[in-house]
């Protein structure tokens, strides 16, 4: 076969994803390296709620039933260029009506009727692909097949992400409201301390009024955390191939996930066999190479042979009649001599069309690099995050209860009580997204490993 046979490229992967040493992960996650996250990834957050959620996904989602639906479609392209190299046996039947012209015969004076033909037989044609042509364009098609394969897998893995990032988003909507809640509730009691000090003349107008516009304030806070948790529950929805109206998730709450304490990961030399996307890359590549050979053999001879056989006669009633077949058998060879640097041109558009598959490989393989790189530094600093934020909760919470057993003592204006509630407001929301945004993005050092089975089909 003509053209080049293709060699996967060489990822020269550092020993380490960082461009210095790998951060540490938190005391409570550590990186198991060696094999790659298991095919369920998402069972490692402990939430029944969730796996149900990502199985209803990956069977009912319409992005995935179109992907499978491209799977099957490339892999009858396989079959179709296999089928093209075998022999073609086709059946021939026709009639037809035909005067020959005085002058047909030369000098002999003959005149022959005008007459009505029948033809009727099977007919051969074996192509001998010299040169490779066809079944590198077997090769092409079996490559374009691997691709929309893995494009499937890459589908399942950003589906399953997907799920579980609303799925958090939903319950750290709700944790929020909660939290925003509890705030609206202790603007409430400052309101009626203000109230109750103002009756016996330690308080006024201005101190109730500045009360009662903090909790105004903060009930704000709700309507856009409840659009937040509706459109993570229309989302999920949409997502598990539902609509909005037709289908409810369940009521996710961040107690209900677990922090995988054990991350599997693959180390960098091997993050390229294991990511679905860049396993695509590889195959678009591969199919790239493959079209080379098929522009290669096309400035080569081409070579068929045919064979007929029919039958023929001048009435119906007469075509099975013995001594009316007739038969033939030819060879036809084909060499382009010129055709106007078409063929030259489509090569090298080829090899061009493989040099741009080969850098957006490269890019893919980079990418993926800096995807997990970059979710290992997220889980370093979201636990970090979170241990400020436990310590900025406990501490505003601390001062929260002073400043009012002190306005109750009357040793403070209503004022330290509201700024200390704000603190304390921003520090159990901060807290509240802190624990989600931990969850989340070791949900996406999942999707960065390529945490997703390969289909079998």
């Amino acid at each position: 076969m003509v053209g080049p046979n293709f060699v996967p490229p060489d990822t020269k992967a550092a020993p380490t994803y960082a461009a210095s040493t790998d951060a540490p992960l938190p005391a409570d996650q550590h990186l198991a390296v060696g094999a790659g996250p298991k095919a369920e990834w998402w069972t490692n957050f402990g939430s029944p709620s969730l796996d149900s959620t990502v199985d209803l996904a990956l069977t009912d989602n319409q992005d995935v039933a179109g992907a499978k639906a491209r799977v099957a479609e490339a892999q009858e392209s396989v079959k179709s260029a296999t089928g093209a190299l075998l022999p073609q046996l086709s059946v021939n039947a026709g009639a037809g009506a035909e005067k020959y012209g005085a002058s047909s015969f030369g000098p002999i004076d003959i005149t022959i009727p005008s007459f009505v033909y029948y033809t009727a037989g099977p007919a051969a044609t074996f192509p001998t692909d010299l040169f490779g042509g066809g079944r590198r364009e077997v090769e092409r098609q079996a490559a374009l097949a691997q691709y929309r394969t893995f494009d499937l897998a890459a589908t399942r893995l950003s589906l399953s992400g997907n799920v579980a990032t609303q799925a958090l988003a939903q319950a750290a909507a709700r944790a929020q409201m909660s939290e925003v809640q509890g705030i609206i509730d202790s603007d409430s009691e400052n309101v009626r301390l203000v109230q109750t000090a103002l009756a016996v003349g330690s308080a006024n107008q201005t101190q109730l009024l500045t009360a009662q516009s903090q909790l105004a304030a903060d009930r704000t806070l709700l309507p856009d955390l409840r659009q937040r948790q509706a459109a993570a529950r229309h989302a999920l929805a949409i997502l598990v191939g539902k609509a909005p109206a037709d289908w409810s998730p369940p009521d996710f709450a961040l107690d209900d996930f677990v922090l995988p304490a054990e991350i599997p990961a693959s180390v960098p030399s091997e993050l390229a066999h294991s990511r679905p996307d860049i396993l695509a890359a590889e195959a678009q590549l591969h199919a790239a190479s493959a079209a080379i050979g098929v522009a290669t053999a096309k400035q080569y001879p081409n070579l068929s042979l045919t064979a007929s056989f029919a039958q023929q006669a001048l009435s119906l009633g007469d075509m099975f009649v013995a001594g009316s077949p007739a038969w033939a058998v030819f060879a036809s060879l084909t060499q382009p001599i010129f055709n106007g640097g078409q063929l030259s041109a489509e090569k090298r558009a080829a090899v061009d069309r493989y040099n741009e598959a080969l850098a957006k490989y490269r890019q893919t393989v980079i990418t993926a690099f800096g995807q997990v790189a970059d979710s290992l530094q997220a889980l370093t600093n979201d636990a970090d995050q979170l241990h400020a934020q436990e310590e900025a909760a406990q501490t505003a919470n601390r001062s929260l209860e002073l400043a009012r057993s002190s306005f109750t003592l009357g040793n403070t204006g209503i004022l330290d009580v509201i700024d200390a509630q704000r603190r304390a407001s921003q520090a159990r929301l901060g807290l509240s997204r802190a624990r989600a945004q931990r969850l989340i993005d070791t949900a996406r050092l999942y999707l960065a490993l390529g945490g997703v089975s390969l289909p079998s089909s």
